[in-house]
């Protein structure tokens, strides 16, 4: 499962398909209020702010900032996931405030969707839902840089000017520190390489595999900067403790505060 087939669907579909709505059991997606605690002051949001919510997932986080006031489209490769914020959307009685789009993040804008360029006051990408989402090796972009880059691009293109944007992306320090017996990291592309298994909603398990681009502090500011964002900080997080912390070497993640240039 999770190996790409050459059909065009990106790996993570097969994956996003078996776990639907049960991604929400796993211990990392219980920290979203606390995270958007943090966002919702740092992107400087107030009620009616424009928010792009890119890889969104089952859309923790979109449904969170909908409930806070904000107008939030949150986008996903994977249909299936689409499907489910949607449904929590409208059981939450959301559905005026938020909306799911099925678009691949590394080609934004997406035409048919609600997409307009330099429209949003803020964007997300966090938990590696498109920016760090890996893949195997590939001869034209052994490390993922051009699948990055160009989600980045596409979010800069829908942010108004002086719009922020927070993005969250694994730490290679720390994936080095604690890898794991059955993980490959590859130390050229800083992609790591996870054998694991998977649960659907009702519980059964299918092995996967997991790739995951994994940054520094530094490659986050060179990656921004070449696309033309202006950084703000990059601060140590992990899920549900989402702080401004300094770089260290002890939290999961790090998260890339920027802003396009007004």
């Amino acid at each position: 499962m999770s190996t790409p087939t050459g059909d065009g669907r990106h790996w993570f579909e097969d994956l996003a398909d078996h776990l639907g709505e049960a991604y929400l059991r796993y211990s990392f997606t219980k920290g979203t209020e606390q995270e958007v605690d943090f966002l919702w002051s740092a992107l400087e949001l107030s009620p009616g702010s424009r928010v792009l919510d890119v890889g969104c997932g089952p859309g923790r986080h979109a449904l969170e900032l909908a409930r806070r006031g904000a107008e939030v489209v949150g986008v996903d490769v994977s249909e299936r996931f689409v499907r489910v914020g949607t449904d929590l959307a409208s059981a939450g009685g959301l559905g005026d405030r938020v909306r799911f789009v099925r678009a691949d993040a590394r080609r934004l804008p997406a035409a048919g969707t609600p997409l307009d360029r330099s429209s949003f006051d803020a964007a997300i990408s966090l938990c590696q839902g498109a920016f760090g989402l890996g893949g195997p090796v590939t001869t034209d972009d052994p490390q993922h840089l051009g699948a990055d880059a160009a989600v980045l691009s596409g979010v800069v293109q829908l942010l108004r000017d002086g719009g922020r944007v927070a993005v969250s992306a694994f730490s290679a320090y720390f994936q080095v520190r604690w890898l794991e017996a059955t993980d490959q990291f590859d130390a050229a592309g800083g992609v790591n390489h996870e054998q694991t298994e998977v649960r659907d909603p009702a519980g059964r398990a299918v092995p996967a595999e997991l790739w995951t681009t994994c940054y520094t502090p530094r490659e986050l500011r060179l990656l921004a900067e070449r696309v033309g964002l202006e950084v703000d900080a990059v601060h140590s997080v992990a899920p549900g403790d989402y702080s401004a912390r300094a770089p260290g070497l002890d939290d999961q993640e790090f998260l890339l505060l920027a802003r396009r240039p007004a």
